[in-house]
């Protein structure tokens, strides 16, 4: 069997907050994920919880996605025709409800708006949302995985390969904030692998087998309650099932633009 090479610079990290250098080294592919314990308190975590029921939630379409996902929120890659382009009249209907239900449910504090907040001054610049057309996208969604996420990866660029946001993204991070954790299973696993060619060979629905990583190198972390998660989902992800509880966790999109921001959507 192949031996699986390791790189030493792909790795986990765990910090007290997110800084300048660490969304610096996950857009230059060097580091695996960085996690910040306790990013959001307990009483933060009770009330974002506690107001998921106000949030008109549903589920990803089986034939599209075999495994059970509860979500809020519209994501990009839900409108996009096959050619590559953007489903204009639908997103931004959805985008508009998504923010009435989000203003209605009353989430104090916001967790998107206090992530966005801490990304920003880290970075040295507040975080803007994407604009398509000089409007802004939806930007947080809400995410309840139970029965586990296949192994896949999300690029804008690929998804849209002529191009959606009025700014250029040449890197894209993904965050995660958990809310309620199980208690076993559910962990993030991140690959040191990005999508090539050959990898068509072993689609499996919006994802892919597990033997398009097989001897490579990866990253696992398990979910703990209040900790904000970075990593560059360009890389090959995962997340493991955890039956009969729930795991619960808000998330958005980065991306580093050309001119140096920083753009949040979903």
């Amino acid at each position: 069997m192949p031996e699986t090479l390791v790189d030493p610079l792909f790795r986990a990290f765990a910090a007290p907050a997110f800084t300048d250098r660490h969304l610096a080294n996950l857009a230059a592919g060097t580091v695996a994920a960085v996690r910040v314990p306790g990013f959001l308190d307990a009483a933060a975590c009770e009330a974002a919880l506690g107001a998921v029921d106000r949030l008109p939630t549903g589920e990803y379409d089986a034939a599209r996605v075999p495994t059970r996902i509860v979500r809020f929120g519209p994501a990009l890659n839900d409108f996009r025709h096959s050619d590559g382009s953007l489903d204009a009249d639908r997103y931004w209907v959805a985008a508009e409800a998504a923010r009435v239900a989000w203003q209605r449910a009353g989430l104090r504090p916001d967790p998107i708006a206090v992530s966005l907040a801490r990304l920003g001054a880290a970075w040295g610049a507040a975080v803007s949302p994407a604009t398509i057309g000089g409007r802004p996208v939806f930007g947080g969604t809400l995410r309840e995985i139970n029965a586990g996420a296949l192994i896949h990866y999300d690029d804008v660029n690929r998804e849209y390969p002529n191009g959606v946001f009025d700014q250029d993204v040449v890197a894209q991070l993904a965050f995660n904030a958990w809310v309620a954790v199980p208690s076993n299973g559910g962990e993030t696993s991140v690959w040191r692998h990005r999508w090539e060619p050959a990898d068509e060979a072993h689609r499996d629905a919006y994802g892919y087998r597990s033997c398009t990583v097989d001897h490579v190198q990866r990253v696992t972390l398990g979910p703990e309650l209040g900790d904000g998660l970075l990593f560059n989902p360009n890389n090959f992800h995962a997340v493991a099932p955890n039956p009969g509880e729930k795991r619960v966790a808000f998330a958005f999109f980065l991306g580093l633009t050309t001119t140096g921001q920083l753009i949040a959507w979903s």
